[in-house]
């Protein structure tokens, strides 16, 4: 099966590359990208693991092949730390109220939640779990996970303190 060339912008970076018609993006990412935060879980969209950012609207990147997303803007969970390597607030609160255990779902939830923030800056308790329902953790029952966005949400909803 012949190739086609796959333009993207991944975390703000343009990147090039040849993918077979049935290659999906996750794969894409991982295999030819070496951006191994999205994780492969379940091969068949229910388990969110895979989610990334594209065009702004979180999908999960084992529903789309790469020649798709050709052209499209993606953000993955390496691309929302800062430049700098720096935490995003979601990240930090995902730390600070153990968010993960073992944390293969991790990097989905985070950018799921990144996702949201962005559509929704104050969420309420019941939008977050309808936010992230697409994305499923085996570990720890969602409360920490819940208590990491809301927290993440009233630090990205602050006001700035002038630098002095």
């Amino acid at each position: 099966m012949g190739k086609t060339h796959v333009k993207l912008t991944v975390n703000g970076r343009e990147v090039e590359g040849l993918a077979e018609p049935r290659t999906l993006l996750i794969h894409f990412l991982r295999d030819e990208l070496e951006l191994t935060g999205p994780h492969i879980g379940c091969d068949t969209s229910h388990c969110g693991a895979c989610t990334v950012d594209l065009n702004g609207k979180s999908i999960k990147s084992c529903t789309i092949f790469a020649v798709q997303a050709s052209g499209a803007e993606i953000t993955t969970i390496e691309g929302i730390s800062g430049a700098d390597g720096t935490l995003h607030a979601l990240q930090d609160a995902f730390k600070e109220h153990h968010g993960l255990q073992c944390g293969f779902c991790t990097p989905g939830m985070i950018t799921r939640a990144y996702r949201l923030l962005q559509d929704n800056p104050n969420p309420s308790e019941e939008e977050i779990r309808f936010g992230i329902s697409g994305n499923l953790c085996r570990c720890t029952g969602y409360q920490n996970i819940v208590k990491a966005i809301q927290t993440a949400a009233r630090e990205l909803s602050a006001p700035k303190e002038a630098a002095e």
